[in-house]
């Protein structure tokens, strides 16, 4: 075997070996809504799905189905492959448009939220786009089914490492295999895995009460 072969076999284990340790980009989503949101799903495979996932399920399989068209100097590539060695995530973007600088859109199906759990999957995206073509990617969009309007959104320096901070955490949490205490809040009432979470159950708060009063008993000292 020559030089060039063994290099050559070497980078493919590589890539082969970053590709098995990538998460799936979607994740930073579910992380930075709710980490128990984003273990129940990716470390203990639960999933339940009622009325918003499953329209925002229809949406992302009209949306990007993948092909391309052209419109005059406009370039639109839907369910483009996306993956960073970097951050080792991989994924797919709903809508690229090339303006000729990459345009990530993404799709959802409600209004605009009032975390930043959309902005960061956006984000990934441009990061993936930028590592892969080597182009610097400013700005992108989230089309937001409720309004049928899209926000834009720039990819400012804060966004970027809060992006990149989620990615660490996630790489993290999934080696720990580590699923967090519920924090109990009104978003938790549109969550689908409301049921299997119980997270007035399995609250940090809740789990400390029924280990003191474990201990209590154990002790036999009175509440």
């Amino acid at each position: 075997m020559d030089s060039f072969q063994k290099k050559s076999t070497a980078s493919d284990l590589l890539a082969e070996q970053e590709s098995e340790n990538a998460l799936p980009l979607s994740g930073l989503q579910h992380l930075a809504f709710c980490p128990r949101q984003w273990a129940l799903i990716h470390l203990e495979q639960a999933w339940v799905e009622n009325r918003l996932t499953a329209e925002g399920r229809v949406l992302h399989e009209k949306t990007d189905l993948p092909g391309q068209s052209r419109h005059h100097d406009l370039r639109t590539v839907r369910g483009l492959p996306l993956s960073s060695r970097r951050l080792a995530l991989t994924g797919r973007a709903d809508v690229v448009e090339f303006r000729p600088e990459p345009y990530p859109v993404e799709y959802k199906r409600g209004r605009h939220k009032p975390d930043d759990c959309d902005l960061v999957q956006l984000c990934a995206q441009a990061l993936c786009l930028e590592e892969m073509l080597g182009q610097s990617v400013p700005r992108g969009a989230i089309f937001y089914g409720e309004p049928r309007r899209r926000l834009e959104v720039e990819f400012l320096p804060q966004l970027r490492a809060r992006t990149e901070t989620l990615a660490a955490e996630m790489h993290r949490l999934y080696q720990s295999r580590e699923t967090p205490p519920a924090k109990p809040g009104n978003y938790c009432q549109n969550c689908s895995l409301l049921n299997i979470c119980l997270p007035n159950a399995t609250a940090e708060s809740a789990i400390q009460t029924r280990w003191n009063r474990l201990q209590r008993q154990a002790l036999q000292i009175p509440a």
